[in-house]
């Protein structure tokens, strides 16, 4: 048991950034039109969400070798990553998961959920990394859609209404992204939010 904590702790901290960073590569690959494989963006979400988290993985790491017992190394490397889900998830999204995971429990048994509880924590995190990738997600589609509607008023224009205008903005999409060097700027934004 106390060989699986630490691959359990540092798959439980690798899902900590892989929410947000999945689903705004999920909405950069639908902007594309589908043209990235769904492998390379889970592939790229998971190893952008490895660089963020592998400091909370090393600080668990040391506070669970300085512990004795199981139970005790456990708790000293969960700690680590309830101040990382403290620190990234607002006080707002917090008050909800609380009221919830109270609510959801017997009457009896709601005072003995706490502020600090990771069922508290790891859904107001889940909650806020949402909201922040359908931010992120909303700002990365708009020059898209400028650009595929500029395509389809040229081919309206020129009398082309039959030729897909997706199809054709392709290209000034990737145009784009490349000459705006969008990949380095959007894993950059998303490793710095984390900072």
């Amino acid at each position: 048991m106390s060989e699986a904590l630490p691959v359990l702790l540092l798959l439980g901290i690798l899902g900590a950034g892989y929410l947000k960073m999945g689903l705004v590569l999920a909405v950069l690959r639908h902007a594309l039109g589908g043209i990235l494989p769904l492998g390379a963006v889970a592939l790229l979400s998971l190893l952008l969400s490895a660089v963020v988290t592998a400091p909370l993985a090393e600080r668990a790491q040391r506070a669970m070798a300085a512990r004795g017992d199981p139970e005790a190394r456990l708790q000293a490397g969960l700690e680590p990553l309830r101040n990382f889900l403290r620190q990234h998830a607002p006080a707002r999204e917090r008050a909800t998961a609380l009221e919830v995971a109270r609510r959801v429990r017997p009457p009896e048994e709601r005072g003995a959920v706490g502020e600090e509880d990771l069922s508290v924590l790891a859904p107001a995190f889940a909650l806020a990394e949402l909201k922040r990738a359908c931010q992120i997600g909303f700002l990365l589609l708009l020059p898209f859609l400028v650009l595929d509607l500029l395509v389809a008023a040229l081919l309206q224009g020129l009398g082309l209404p039959g030729l897909p205008a997706a199809a054709v903005s392709l290209p000034f999409k990737l145009l784009l992204l490349v000459l705006s060097d969008g990949w380095r700027l959007l894993a950059q934004g998303l490793l710095l939010g984390y900072a």
